[in-house]
């Protein structure tokens, strides 16, 4: 994993990640003149570059940053340099969701490959992108695919950050984004699952890798399977046995405690959808 000085400090604390095309670390990094800096500052974001450092106590010890490519920006600098030192809303729009996938990311980023890691750079980028463009009022400029890659950064946020809600629905997150539910099965098209079987997916992920946790043990199946937004235990032990083959019931008794599998918490890869649920409206 490429974590250079990196190193979790207990659980959700990562110091610096190179992430491809950007890397995040949790205070301010030495100045580059290459690249700006995206603070995620007592919930707004603050932009700033080697002409306007941070000057002492202006952020708190232990924060999120952003360092980004200068060239990675498909603005001209000194458009960018409009919103140096300028505060952020990080409680809507783009803003709201890059704040949210950075504030995430130490506490997962720790159980990622490079694969992984890159993609979650990638995904960073393409949010800043997209909030630097809201706020220098040219969102409608970039490109489509820029656009629609921005689009489906925020419902993957959305997403995530919401699995636990029951009322969680292709429906719901269409209405969310202010979008008809026929152009966000569009936007899902290209992926290996549509809409519903993603969410559907990635609560079984989350509810798999608490089902192997050791701390979890003595929480019942029917306890795990709500914390993850699932209607009951019989629609999520259905689920669970299509994606993996057996139940959670069986796969805590056949599961030997610390051979294995993985017990840090973070969660698998959701599993793949059947060819027939892919790009399916049904809920999970």
């Amino acid at each position: 994993m490429p974590m250079a000085e990196g190193n979790a400090q207990g659980a959700g604390h990562v110091e610096y990640l190179d992430l491809g095309p950007v890397r995040v670390s949790t205070t301010p990094r030495t100045p580059d003149p290459e690249r700006y800096q995206l603070a995620l500052v007592t919930g707004d974001l603050v932009l700033s570059d080697t002409a306007h450092p941070y000057e002492p106590g202006a952020t708190p010890p232990r924060t999120v940053v952003l360092q980004l490519p200068r060239t990675a920006l498909p603005f001209r600098p000194e458009r960018v340099d409009r919103l140096l030192a300028q505060r952020i809303p990080a409680t809507r729009g783009t803003g709201a969701a890059l704040a949210q996938f950075l504030g995430s990311i130490g506490a997962h980023a720790h159980g990622c490959g490079e694969r992984e890691l890159a993609r979650l750079g990638s995904a960073a980028l393409g949010l800043a992108t997209a909030c630097l463009a809201e706020r220098l009022d040219v969102y409608d400029d970039l490109p489509a695919e820029a656009r629609e890659e921005a689009l489906l950064r925020q419902i993957d946020t959305y997403i995530e950050h919401n699995l636990g809600d029951p009322e969680l629905t292709p429906g719901a997150v269409a209405a969310r984004h202010h979008i008809s539910l026929r152009r966000l099965h569009l936007l899902f098209e290209g992926r290996p699952a549509g809409v519903a079987a993603t969410i559907r997916g990635h609560r079984l992920a989350a509810a798999r890798a608490d089902l192997l946790r050791p701390d979890l043990r003595g929480r019942p199946v029917h306890s795990i399977a709500s914390r993850w937004g699932f209607s009951s235990t019989a629609v999520f032990t259905r689920a669970f046995r299509r994606a993996y083959g057996t139940s959670p019931t069986e796969l805590r008794r056949k599961r030997v405690w610390g051979r294995g599998e993985p017990t840090s918490g973070a969660p698998a890869q959701p599993p793949r959808a059947p060819p027939e649920q892919r790009g399916s409206g049904r809920g999970p």
